[in-house]
């Protein structure tokens, strides 16, 4: 049995769990979200709490499913209360980052910048040009949003240019020396 599936589910005040035949929806102060429900799984919603059993322990996946299903279903709780956010910084000479409307508009040292649409559900503020931050309910959006535009220009070993998220180290290389 899965350890994380066992542990209950606090919801705060605010929040309404609904558990129907096909999926369970989460509403609360900053949105509402749902998540089809996996066979093999029981939810059920008391006073505070929102607890997962799984109604097929013999069954391998029905067993794996069980604490993903937790897993998302916490996600969505903390989402629609807290939200998530994800930082990701701009290093390099010239690098540079703007929002326009609903764009990151992406300086990166090709050619022509690089306009990259937002998706529904996303908030993007630009700090000192260098200091991008994604907000949102949705934990899975937010990190492939993140990674999306982290993929146009990763951070390189040599000089460290490039995006990288918040606080990430990159592992340098030394570069080459001089011929005597």
């Amino acid at each position: 049995m899965s350890r994380v599936g066992k542990v209950p589910i606090n919801v705060p005040s605010g929040v309404k769990v609904a558990v129907g035949a096909e999926e369970i929806r989460v509403e609360g102060p900053k949105g509402a979200m749902s998540q089809p429900m996996f066979d093999g799984v029981a939810v059920t919603v008391e006073e505070n709490q929102v607890r997962l059993s799984c109604a097929r322990p013999e069954d391998r996946i029905a067993r794996s499913r069980f604490g993903l299903l937790r897993t998302l279903v916490g996600n969505m709780v903390t989402g629609v209360t807290d939200g998530f956010q994800q930082v990701l910084e701009i290093h390099g000479v010239g690098f540079r980052a703007e929002l326009e409307g609903s764009e990151l508009v992406l300086s990166l040292g090709f050619s022509d910048s690089i306009r990259f649409p937002l998706p529904d559900g996303i908030e993007c503020s630009v700090d000192k040009q260098t200091r991008v931050s994604l907000k949102g309910i949705d934990k899975q959006l937010v990190g492939q949003v993140a990674a999306s535009i982290r993929k146009l220009r990763p951070p390189e070993p040599y000089q460290g240019k490039g995006i990288r998220y918040a606080g990430e180290q990159i592992r340098r290389k030394v570069g080459k020396t001089g011929a005597a």
